[in-house]
């Protein structure tokens, strides 16, 4: 084990803490441990902010060291705070050239103590490497600036006008946070650009850096998880159309089904004769529910009452196959001009190049590729986010 930690990571200010001195010059193909990844160290094994469930540096402090670093920890706060007071942008300067060596060594010690800990006290995730991937797939939708362009939306229209404050000055970049729910579907922090929260009106804000949007969604990504973990087979044509066909005898359309799907799948008291025969909801509860938990088939292991674990297991599932798929198509676009431009709820978007059309069919087919075998997936393309149309 090697652990350090980053000081400073804007790229013409690469400085590390590790073995007891700072370093400008590192071999990185020797660093394994740290506290969490940060822009320019992404490929390091293991990070103990994931160990822990990303819990705090103050959480995880082990009591022999509290002292210390509550002591450390409020010096560090009151030389930022001076920092603001003087309104130096941290974006400009090197962190390190603005406090003492003492008290850089002093801190990232205590930072590599307390790492260290977490790697000797906590049990491994069993989906560390998912969390790990995951981590580094977020870290690099935050680093890229979205493209926004308040003149596209139309004024003349009242929500918008109502709601542009939203997007107004808001910041320009997405920051997820997959740490606070149970089910591990992602939200976003105060910092961020609100994009799971963004009304419909003022989708046009958001345009590509390259040439197009083009988006990858799974049809119907919690119904057909639902079939999967009931072991059905996966209609290979609109879940909802063939709800209505084979299941209601086409008695309510396309809308209506979907709408009474839903009202039974995440209620336990609603009864549906005609669904409750084909999807019998039990049965996920028998082989998914033990003690109070449920434990998906991406191994996460979720406390919850009963009443809700359907719910749980259902949406966890949804989240993590789908993050699964976002991440594959992360890695067969390095190297490549079109990048990820974010992801709301069960749909990945791409900030894409034309030069790289010959690349989307494959993005397509590999994203559909799941553990539950190929899933239905719809391709759409938009010059902006309001405009997107499927093909």
């Amino acid at each position: 084990m090697l652990l350090f930690q980053v000081l400073d990571d804007k790229r013409e200010c690469l400085v590390i803490y590790c073995e007891g001195e700072l370093k400008e010059k590192y071999d990185s193909s020797q660093l394994t441990h740290t506290w969490s990844p940060t822009r320019h160290f992404t490929g390091i094994k293991e990070y103990a902010n994931i160990w822990c469930g990303a819990k705090s540096l103050n959480e995880v402090c082990p009591e022999i060291l509290r002292e210390r670093w509550d002591h450390l920890n409020k010096k560090a706060k009151a030389y930022l705070n001076s920092f603001q007071q003087a309104k130096i942008n941290l974006n400009d300067v090197c962190f390190y050239d603005l406090v003492p060596k003492k008290f850089l060594l002093d801190f990232y010690e205590i930072k590599n103590q307390i790492s260290q800990s977490v790697f000797e006290n906590y049990e491994k995730p069993q989906n560390y490497e998912f969390l790990h991937d995951l981590t580094i797939f977020l870290k690099k939708i935050e680093s890229r600036n979205l493209n926004l362009k308040i003149e596209s939306l139309d004024l003349t229209d009242k929500k918008v006008r109502n709601s542009i404050g939203k997007v107004r000055n808001c910041p320009s970049n997405i920051v997820y946070d997959p740490w606070v729910t149970a089910t591990g579907r992602l939200t976003t922090k105060k910092n961020s650009f609100p994009i799971l929260t963004l009304n419909k009106e003022l989708r046009p804000v958001l345009h590509p850096r390259n040439d197009l949007f083009v988006e990858l969604d799974f049809n119907a990504a919690e119904l057909r998880v639902l079939f999967a973990l009931l072991k059905q087979d996966q209609p290979k044509d609109d879940i909802h159309m063939w709800i209505s066909k084979n299941i209601f005898e086409s008695k309510y359309d396309r809308d209506a089904t979907k709408k009474k799907v839903f009202a039974w799948l995440y209620n336990p008291k609603a009864r549906n004769k005609k669904l409750n025969s084909y999807l019998n909801r039990e049965k996920i509860l028998e082989n998914y529910y033990k003690n109070g938990y449920v434990t998906t088939p991406f191994n996460r292991k979720i406390a919850v009452e009963e009443e809700k674990a359907i719910n749980y297991m259902v949406q966890s599932t949804t989240s993590d196959l789908f993050l699964t798929s976002a991440i594959k198509i992360d890695k067969m676009l390095k190297n490549k001009k079109s990048k990820i431009a974010f992801c709301v709820h069960d749909s990945l978007v791409i900030d894409f190049a034309k030069g790289e059309k010959a690349l989307i069919s494959e993005l397509a087919k590999i994203f559909s590729q799941t553990k539950f075998g190929i899933l239905k997936t719809s391709v759409s393309i938009g010059k902006n986010y309001g405009s997107m149309r499927k093909i």
